[in-house]
């Protein structure tokens, strides 16, 4: 009997530690950090390659789609990454328009290819998943867009602020 036991507590440690590793790749694969433009393009850390998510103010000027490839270029200012300060600042529309109206912000081109989302200009909120390539350029895999109409509801309560 204590061979059985012996073999049966060797089978369930090896599967433990099967699944326990299986867990810690699947974390790590699919592990995305959220930053922000200028977080994005530190030195600090080197970011190229990774899954990240990034959100900034699409600049409707630097829209570039070719149909015929489904190639979609843009480049996207920041905008804060915390709510709290979005809050202070008078909201999400007045953020978006002021980023979009400052040269000195930090900015970056994204790639993105697929078709052209309807909700994609000036001044629309850009939520994108992807990673950094090697020239600094956003290669979006995944691209989700708030238009700024769906703020301006907000707008007179904020402005009253």
């Amino acid at each position: 009997m204590k061979k059985t036991n012996r073999k049966t507590i060797i089978a369930v440690l090896v599967i433990t530690v099967a699944l326990v590793a299986l867990l810690i790749a699947t974390t790590r694969s699919s592990t995305q950090y959220f930053l922000t433009v200028s977080e994005l393009q530190s030195g600090e850390t080197d970011m190229v390659g990774r899954n990240v998510r990034m959100s900034g103010v699409v600049l409707g000027d630097t829209i570039v789609y070719d149909p015929q490839t489904l190639d979609l270029t843009f480049e996207v200012a920041q905008i804060p990454g915390d709510h709290r300060v979005i809050e202070e600042m008078g909201g999400m529309a007045l953020v978006l328009e002021q980023a979009a109206a400052d040269p000195s912000l930090p900015r970056i081109t994204v790639h993105y290819n697929g078709v052209k989302p309807d909700l994609l200009k000036h001044e629309a909120q850009a939520i994108v998943s992807g990673s950094l390539d090697a020239n600094g350029v956003f290669q979006a895999k995944e691209l989700l867009l708030k238009c700024p109409s769906k703020y301006e509801s907000d707008l007179p309560n904020q402005v009253g602020n």
